[in-house]
């Protein structure tokens, strides 16, 4: 509704009285501004003021009478001073449909607009109504002649459709959308499938169900009610044939709108999927076999080059004597064999999602500017290393030394793709919660079948003894673990990206120092419970904490380990295997020992913990396996050297320790 009135006040009273009725109130200042407003927009009554400067009331609703668009649109005038005979039938001669005195009465105002805006929208509806009904007598008309054309075709799709179906190795089907899903209609060619003609799933509404394999029949129920939510169904299934055996059946489709008020249907196609069931498992079953092939062999490999280099030398070391510099040269090289397998089991570790990672949340800006230096020595002069990082600092909680791995392993990948040179470009940026690192570079790219293995291990496409096929295997790995994920395009002749997708982290960055790779090895006077189940690490470990110093009691379970625990023996520290026999973790034993002896220190050491779980969320630091006796000495020491957390427990007169108060 348009009011037009120069008076602020007037109009305020009159948008007043009429807010309640809920439409949409436009105020005009002026009779120029009111026709303004009438050039784009359409008003379903219109409050005209007669007594206005400039253009009046009259001359105001004349020129909207004059206006095709606007000449029926109905005019109230608003007058305080015009109340006489004259002006009143002045007003119904210039198109008014109705004159209000002022001051305004709220309730005759709201009365008579409530009858035209009424009578406004009735008007349109019988509008609306007569345009519909005019077009569906054309729609009705224009029907009817394409009915007897459809007709015709119809028939003959019919007949088409009926021989396609009954060619079609295919079970079609209509069933209801509601529980028990009764099926409505069944094709024929069901009975080249199962052996049951159609008739029995029709007049039977439990039969197709009561022959589903037992352990699938809830997921076929849950695939159904969940096709009413989402509009389509697939599931496979096994059901009993006629001849006692199981088949394979694929059943999909889609929900149908019920017409003429009736209910809706579940219209379907099923196919017998037994052999394709079958190649399937069969095909998998020989990937998983190749690619433990490719695993098994490539360790081997591996490793039999290793452990012929360290059994040559001791061979060599027990068969004669020898000068210390060449007895020297020799342990060397058993260290570096034993080294090169310790990093090929991390390396597999990481692949299959078993290391242990020590996460943080760090600025990967940071980090890459700061590593940059040894990924430059690393690629080599002909390749230049550009860096585009993210503004501000990016941050995500992954392991430090894991993701300057995996980026070290990426751009050896990219120099050995570009031989002549090139440019290798590591860029950050955030996206949808994650921190995405991209490393590219402009080599000979690979091609679609080499992009889809080269996460495998093992797998190379470098020449022999130029790629061990496991760097990409540690960074997937590590990404995997991380809950992240990582991607590759690829053409061969445009160049090759990973892309690295870890989950941001709102913390604020830690402080990251690199672990100093050769400790200074200082031993101790403390007593050490150690507990490991393999006796050969066993008797190394003692050797290696004797020599250092500490008074070693020895346990190879965790049974014998609580014993001593138990017992009046003095002990500082706990350093104790994760996996043990007996069904008692590492972690375990920690946890009870603690609870006996709150002030006892634990250091864990392993070299797998199966899924993970063990520690995930283990309050003790870890060891990994192989260690040597300067980073076991450093633990120790980092260990026994710190103060103690007291830990508030009650004292248990049968344990007959006293606990922190």
């Amino acid at each position: 509704m348009l009011i037009v009135d120069d008076d602020e006040r007037n109009a305020f009273a009159a948008a007043q009285a009429l807010e309640g009725l809920g439409h949409e109130l436009v105020v005009a200042r002026s009779g120029e501004e009111a026709l303004r407003r009438l050039l784009t927009e359409e008003f379903a009554l219109i409050l005209l003021d007669l007594h206005m400067p400039g253009m009046d009331g009259y001359e105001t609703a004349a020129l909207i009478r004059s206006r095709k668009r606007t000449r029926d649109t109905p005019i109230v005038f608003l007058t305080a001073i015009f109340r006489d005979e004259a002006h009143v039938f002045q007003a119904y001669s210039a198109g008014a449909v109705d004159v209000v005195f002022k001051p305004v009465d709220p309730f005759i105002l709201k009365s008579k607009v409530t009858v035209l805006t009424d009578l406004y929208l009735k008007t349109e509806e019988v509008k609306r109504q007569s345009a519909y009904q005019q077009w569906l007598l054309d729609e009705h008309a224009r029907v009817r002649a394409e009915k007897e054309l459809a007709e015709r075709a119809l028939r003959r799709t019919e007949a088409r459709q009926e021989a396609i179906l009954q060619s079609l190795p295919l079970v079609f089907s209509a069933r209801s959308a509601e529980p028990p899903f009764a099926p409505h209609f069944v094709s024929e060619t069901v009975k080249d499938i199962t052996g049951f003609s159609a008739s029995r799933f029709v007049e039977e509404a439990e039969f197709g169900f009561d022959r589903i394999h037992p352990d699938d029949v809830s997921r076929v129920r849950e695939a159904l009610e969940r096709a009413v939510r989402t509009g389509r169904y697939s599931v496979e299934f096994r059901w009993l044939c006629a001849d006692g055996q199981y088949r394979v059946l694929q059943d999909q489709g889609v929900v149908a709108a019920g017409q003429d008020g009736e209910p809706r249907e579940l219209f379907g196609v099923m196919m017998d999927a037994t052999e394709r069931r079958s190649l399937e498992e069969q095909l998998t079953q020989a990937r998983k076999m190749e690619a433990v092939g490719q695993l098994t062999g490539g360790v081997a490999h591996d490793f039999n080059n290793l452990l012929t280099v360290v059994l040559g030398n001791v061979d060599m070391m027990a068969r004669r004597a020898e000068d210390d510099g060449r007895r020297m040269r020799r342990i060397e090289a058993i260290r570096t064999a034993a080294e090169r397998g310790r990093d090929l089991t991390r390396q597999l570790l990481a692949f299959s999602r078993r290391q242990h990672l020590t996460p943080v949340t760090l600025d990967v800006n940071a980090l890459i500017q700061d590593f940059s230096p040894l990924l430059r020595q690393a690629v080599g002069e002909a390749v230049t290393v550009d860096l585009g990082f993210a503004d501000g600092p990016v941050c995500a909680h992954v392991d430090a030394t894991q993701l300057e791995t995996a980026l070290l392993n990426l751009a050896v990948n990219a120099r050995d793709a570009m031989p002549e040179g090139g440019l290798l470009t590591i860029a950050t940026r955030l996206d949808e919660g994650r921190v995405v690192i991209d490393v590219r570079d402009n080599g000979v790219g690979m091609p679609r079948d080499v992009c889809e293995r080269v996460f495998e291990p093992f797998f190379t496409t470098k020449e022999v003894g130029k790629g061990s096929g496991l760097g990409l295997s540690q960074v997937y790995g590590f990404v995997k673990q991380s809950e992240g994920e990582v991607r590759v395009e690829s053409a061969p002749g445009e160049g090759t990206t990973f892309q690295l997708r870890l989950p941001a982290s709102s913390n604020a960055p830690e402080s990251v120092r690199p672990e100093d790779r050769t400790p200074t090895i200082e031993g101790g006077h403390e007593k050490i419970l150690l507990v490991e189940d393999d006796p050969t690490v066993l008797a190394l470990t003692l050797d290696m904490l004797t020599s250092l110093g500490y008074t070693v009691t020895t346990a190879t379970n965790a049974a014998e380990a609580l014993d001593v625990v138990h017992s009046a023996a003095d002990i500082d520290l706990l350093f104790t295997d994760v996996v043990m026999p007996g069904g008692v973790s590492g972690v375990t034993l920690a946890r009870t020992a603690r609870e006996i002896r709150p002030h006892l220190r634990v250091l864990l050491t392993s070299g797998f913990v199966g899924e993970g779980a063990v520690i995930e969320n283990a309050e003790f630091p870890l060891l990994d396996k192989p260690y040597e006796t300067a980073l076991l000495a450093a633990k120790l020491r980092k260990l026994l050297d710190a103060k103690p957390a007291a830990r508030r427990r009650k004292r248990d007169p049968a344990e007959g320790i006293a606990a922190a108060e």
